[in-house]
């Protein structure tokens, strides 16, 4: 519907008039209020953010409104990852529906935090559109990370580093098959990265809560400390003529992979020892970079393996 007076009033060629400003009451609008190593327990996710603790909007008339995703962690798994995490002994508000509180109270697996059951209508309203819960959700302020030197000192294992990646979806299977097969961590550049939360928490599933992080501003200087703390950077690249096979050996590595769309960047390919590619005799050169994370971590960790 149109708000100019005019364009509705056309037919009736009467003059509008217009109605002095309210000075309160239902109507008016209001500006929004403003949010702001131990594998078991650490600090996984950027700088806090404020949230609002407040009840959710109730009746078919309020509608979803803005939800603050990277504030939520929702679904089974991610949440009773969260729960057991030491770091959040304490923090965050535990939503869940009469049949999950249930189970978490009868299994132990609240940790310490008190249970708020919620209507499951209500929860939805929280949540994006199309979250997966499970009857389950954590409102959490984001924890820090580590450093790279705790993540790195001393050398040894994998290291996977991501290069602007910014699909939620993606980090957080590439958290997941990190963790798998036995990664020390991930680094990341804290201006283009997701939050660990939302989406890709549970993509992890639960990984994130497990995984170390160390969020850096520059990964070329990241990759010039790691050099001098004993790691060698291999980059993922489709168009180097070396194999992963041929490239990676027995020594402390950083798995470094690029962007969906643009790969590695140029800076950062320069600061890898190595460039390497997944052969794919199938003709199809086309492989999702987290599936291609998990083939390099699983043919990384076999190498290690082999030749120690």
């Amino acid at each position: 519907m149109s708000r100019n007076p005019e364009r509705n009033d056309r037919k009736s060629g009467q003059k509008p008039t217009r109605k002095p400003p309210s000075r309160g009451g239902a109507g008016d609008a209001s500006p929004a209020s403003k949010g702001g190593p131990d594998r078991g327990g650490w600090n996984p996710n950027p700088p806090a953010k404020a949230f609002s603790t407040s009840a959710p909007r109730s009746g078919a008339s309020a509608g979803r409104g803005k939800v603050d995703a990277d504030g939520f962690v929702w679904g089974r798994h991610p949440v009773l990852a969260a729960l057991a995490n030491p770091a959040r002994k304490g923090m965050g508000r535990l939503l869940a529906t009469a049949d999950r509180a249930a189970e978490i109270e009868r299994e132990a697996l609240a940790h310490g935090h008190a249970i708020e059951v919620i209507e499951l209508q209500a929860l939805e309203r929280m949540l994006p559109a199309g979250a997966v819960h499970q009857g389950l959700a954590f409102k959490v302020q984001p924890l820090e990370g580590v450093s790279l030197d705790d993540l790195a000192d001393p050398a040894d294992g994998i290291i996977v580093m991501l290069d602007q990646l910014t699909d939620p979806q993606n980090v957080g299977a590439i958290f997941r098959s990190a963790l798998a097969f036995g990664a020390r961590g991930i680094v990341v550049q804290d201006r283009h990265s997701p939050a660990l939360a939302g989406a890709l928490a549970k993509a992890s599933a639960g990984a994130t809560e497990r995984l170390p992080c160390a969020r850096v501003t520059n990964l070329s200087r990241a990759l010039e400390r790691l050099a001098d703390l004993g790691w060698r950077a291999v980059g993922l690249d489709g168009a180097s003529e070396e194999t992963l096979e041929t490239t990676l050996d027995h020594r402390p590595t950083v798995l470094v992979l690029g962007s969906e769309g643009d790969g590695l960047r140029r800076l950062v390919a320069e600061h890898c020892d190595a460039l390497a590619r997944i052969p794919m005799p199938g003709g199809f050169q086309s492989l999702n970079v987290s599936n291609a994370a998990a083939i390099a971590l699983y043919e990384a960790g076999k190498k290690q393996r082999s030749l120690a």
